[in-house]
């Protein structure tokens, strides 16, 4: 059996750009983050999970920075690499709205635009799915867990 076709290598020079992207968008989520209000240990903030995750982050970046020479798994940049920047694109635009009209209308929206034209579903799967879903988040976040995250209903 023959092993499948690798794509090329990124090489050094593309691990270290991502490596500093991610150190950027870490650097970045930490200074929300404390915008937000971290709190403490035992009385956490509203920034407390976006500092956490901004912080690793950081530390995961330096990590595959320091590693950038030997590392040999990283795909270099193809035409696939576009449906990362899409989905990427779907989220900010996501978050941006989320705040203006609520997250279910956001929320079927992205569904069914990753589902859809990311992923390749049938429109009825992915328009199935997209509301199922939205109203799943909804009743387990607003319903029973009762978080306050801006809602039409």
């Amino acid at each position: 059996m023959t092993e499948p076709e690798r794509p090329p290598a990124a090489g050094a020079a593309t691990t270290l750009v991502t490596a500093a992207l991610v150190v950027v968008l870490g650097g970045a989520a930490v200074a929300g983050a404390l915008n937000l209000g971290v709190g403490s240990a035992s009385a956490p903030g509203p920034g407390m999970w976006p500092a956490l995750v901004g912080a690793a982050l950081v530390v995961l970046g330096g990590v595959l920075a320091a590693r950038a020479r030997g590392t040999e798994d990283a795909e270099r940049f193809t035409r696939t690499g576009l449906l990362v920047l899409a989905a990427t694109g779907t989220m900010v635009v996501f978050v941006a709205v989320v705040g203006v009209i609520g997250f279910e209308i956001p929320t079927v929206s992205l569904a069914f635009v990753w589902l859809r034209f990311l992923g390749r579903e049938s429109w009825r799967l992915s328009a199935i799915v997209s509301v199922a879903a939205t109203a799943a988040f909804y009743l387990l976040f607003v319903g029973a867990l009762g978080v306050t995250i801006p809602h039409l209903f």
